[in-house]
């Protein structure tokens, strides 16, 4: 089972504290799954141009590959003028429509105040169920309280992190066994 993670912003590091915090849960309590960070800060992803995604090269090409031989996916998100980033918005044109078919998709969403927390509901999730993703439906919204230097000290979050973590990792592992359910369908 491969599990990747995206911070999905080349900007600001407190997305990447949570989904790191997500993923090395995971690996350390179920050894059987594979997971990568694919934090956006660390590719030059260009800009989509409505091409294959198999036609683009470098970085880029390297990215879309990782995210659709992924069976799991945690997307990290700031939140960035009431929405999401647009290098996030980026990587979603970049892929094919059905980019997220058959794949389970948990959210980590990370903003300054309470005012932004339907800003998954709102604006990531419409993009991942038009991609035919399988959403969690409880996500973890974090905010800037959550964090002392740059690391997560509430432990409601971390709780619901971990158990974020688990879900999705549970959930990959049913749809693997019983490829025939469509799960929050």
């Amino acid at each position: 089972m491969k599990i990747i993670g995206i911070s999905g912003s080349t900007i600001g590091s407190k997305t990447r504290v949570a989904v790191e915090h997500a993923l090395k849960y995971m690996e350390k309590e179920h050894a059987e799954i594979d997971v990568e960070l694919a934090d956006l800060k660390d590719y030059d992803v260009v800009f989509s141009d409505g091409r294959s995604y198999k036609d683009y090269t470098g970085d880029t090409r390297i990215l879309l590959e990782k995210i659709m031989q992924a069976d799991g996916i945690l997307i990290g998100t700031p939140v960035f003028q009431a929405s999401i980033p647009g290098t996030l918005k980026n990587l979603f044109d970049l892929l094919p429509v059905d980019a997220f078919q058959n794949k389970l998709v948990g959210i980590v969403a990370t903003a300054g105040t309470t005012k932004h927390y339907l800003v998954p509901e709102q604006h990531l999730k419409p993009i991942l169920h038009y991609m035919h993703a399988w959403v969690i439906p409880k996500y973890v919204f974090i905010e800037e309280k959550d964090y002392t230097n740059y690391v997560i000290t509430n432990q409601n979050v971390i709780d619901r992190l971990n158990k974020l973590s688990d879900d999705l990792v549970h959930y990959v592992d049913v749809l693997q066994k019983h490829p025939e359910i469509t799960p929050f369908l």
